[in-house]
């Protein structure tokens, strides 16, 4: 499969930070750095940023999407809000699974693919994190794990409906901690991802998937890990926050 044929995407996780007027700031920074992208550009923001983001970004290249969504409609769910509420909005992306969530919050393998599930049956388009430990990772046991995690959060979807998923390969050791998994271990669990899609759905899917890296991607070592074959973009953190390095990523996207 040639890679060129997929879809690559950037995506900037912005995590708890940055106030409606520090958004509005970064988008109008990082508006004219990304027109003229040869890749999807989006943000993902949190709930309270969503409004101005979709504004701001209104007749530009840039998409918005959101950082979790509950996996029911409605209900007594306090603090959660419904794929159908951002769908409302206006959102398009959700991100889904993310080691934050599973570590403080108690999401689970299962209640990830309700939630891949609610947001594909709301016309979201789901960007579905997997990932191992330092103690996985150590243990010998990263491929199982995210074999196991890719199964269970793509569970009883269809065909048709992984035209709207994005996996973010996310080693846990590497978020936030400045560490980056070598180009080589990447692309390697990347492979282990694809083809356990391909296994599940057919070549067809898993060669048009999009796998994004995500794991302290930055403006230095972009360019190699969006280099590999099985990586088609990044779940960016940290360098999202700031234009200028934002940018840098989705140059290195739109040339590799």
């Amino acid at each position: 499969m040639n890679k060129s044929t997929r879809h690559a995407v950037i995506a900037g996780n912005w995590k708890m930070n940055n106030d409606r007027a520090a958004s509005k700031t970064l988008i109008d920074e990082l508006k004219p750095l990304v027109a003229n992208a040869n890749c999807d550009v989006v943000i993902c923001v949190p709930f309270t940023d969503l409004e101005i983001s979709l504004n701001e970004t209104k007749g530009t290249n840039i998409k918005v999407g959101a950082q979790n969504c509950h996996y029911e409609k409605s209900g007594a769910f306090t603090g959660e809000v419904s794929a159908d509420m951002l769908k409302e909005l206006g959102v398009s992306y959700v991100v889904l699974g993310h080691s934050e969530r599973r570590q403080y919050f108690g999401e689970t393998d299962a209640t990830v693919n309700l939630r891949v599930k609610a947001a594909i049956e709301a016309g979201l388009n789901a960007i579905v994190c997997v990932g191992e430990t330092l103690k996985d990772r150590e243990n010998g046991i990263t491929s199982e794990l995210v074999i196991m995690q890719t199964k269970i959060a793509l569970k009883d979807l269809t065909k048709q409906q992984m035209k709207n998923i994005i996996i973010a390969y996310e080693p846990v050791w590497a978020i936030g901690t400045g560490k980056t998994a070598t180009a080589d271990q990447a692309v390697e669990v990347c492979k282990i991802i694809r083809n356990t899609v391909s296994e599940m759905f057919g070549d067809d899917v898993s060669n048009a998937l999009t796998i994004q890296y995500g794991g302290s991607m930055n403006p230095k070592n972009c360019e190699e890990l969006l280099s590999k074959e099985d990586i088609d973009g990044g779940l960016i953190g940290g360098a999202s926050l700031k234009a200028s390095d934002f940018a840098e990523i989705v140059d290195a996207a739109s040339n590799g």
